[in-house]
């Protein structure tokens, strides 16, 4: 091979082995296993969300999780809308009066409290920051609105370029998915912190949160047989909730999935248009040039 064609085939293999070891995260430096890939009725170009799913998230949301973790970018009129959870508009008017609104100021000049409406926001748990912090141990309890999106992980390479073509875009619920399951003994030797928890798949394996939801907790539906409708189980409230976190982080999935189908369909037709008007303009030309 000559000198110039070694040179190239240099730089792609450095660009290669960079591309490798920029795609490895830091926990998986620690040894911490990367969380399974799960199944999931959003994923793919023609995924949707389960209804039923997304009503039972929220309820394992609003018994378990809302009092620690907020869910500000959400308003109850939401949970009404299509491509959601779909409650009818006298359950969610009837949800949002069950919560207390700080509103004002009045006439007086004076705060107040009232029943929720609809078109209000869920209410945060804490009134700031650092009273989150006090009340949790010093750990400062995520919101949930985009959190199904702001956290992911890196499958390394060749892992990415695949998820590229495959259309892999659910690292963010599995993550979640895995951390709720990852409550596992810590390791002989393996040091924890007052407050601290083990987890498998958190960065570090150090984990201010307890494990947050246990067999049975939640009470779900029940068919006539008086059994719940699906297995009141940690595995099934985490896909569950992650379900419902993600309807939050992104609530008009579906419309968009569908425009995106609406936009291929429109490209293909107009490509093919294309095509056959730029084969009978050229037809003609080469017809008359015949002629000439």
């Amino acid at each position: 091979m000559s000198k110039p064609g070694l040179l190239i085939a240099g730089v792609v293999a450095a660009m290669v082995a960079l591309a490798g070891a920029a795609s490895v995260p830091a926990h998986a430096a620690e040894g911490a296993p990367k969380p399974p890939r799960e199944s999931w009725s959003f994923s793919g170009p023609f995924g949707t969300y389960d209804r039923a799913q997304l009503q039972r998230g929220f309820k394992v949301y609003r018994e378990v999780c809302s009092s620690c973790h907020g869910l500000g970018l959400v308003a109850f009129r939401n949970l009404a809308e299509p491509g959601g959870p779909e409650f009818s508009e006298a359950q969610v008017k009837a949800l949002a009066a069950t919560y207390q609104i700080h509103d004002g100021p009045n006439d007086a000049g004076d705060m107040f409290d009232r029943p929720g409406r609809p078109a209000d926001r869920f209410p945060l748990p804490f009134p700031n920051e650092q009273a989150a912090r006090a009340s949790n141990g010093g750990a400062f309890p995520p919101d949930f609105s985009l959190l199904a999106k702001a956290r992911t992980f890196e499958r390394g390479f060749p892992w990415f370029l695949i998820d590229a073509v495959t259309q892999y875009q659910e690292q963010g619920p599995d993550y979640i998915h895995g951390i709720i399951n990852g409550y596992v003994p810590a390791p002989a030797g393996f040091e924890l912190q007052p407050g601290q928890h083990y987890n498998e798949y958190f960065p570090g394996h150090r984990i201010a949160m307890p494990k947050p939801i246990n067999d049975g907790q939640v009470e779900y539906p029940k068919l006539p047989n008086g059994q719940p409708q699906v297995p009141e189980t940690v595995d099934q409230y985490s896909r569950d909730v992650t379900a419902f976190m993600m309807w939050a982080a992104e609530p008009h999935l579906e419309a968009r999935k569908q425009m995106g189908f609406k936009v291929m369909v429109f490209l293909i037709v107009f490509a093919g248009l294309l095509y056959f008007t730029k084969k009978k303009i050229w037809a003609k030309a080469h017809d008359e040039e015949a002629k000439a």
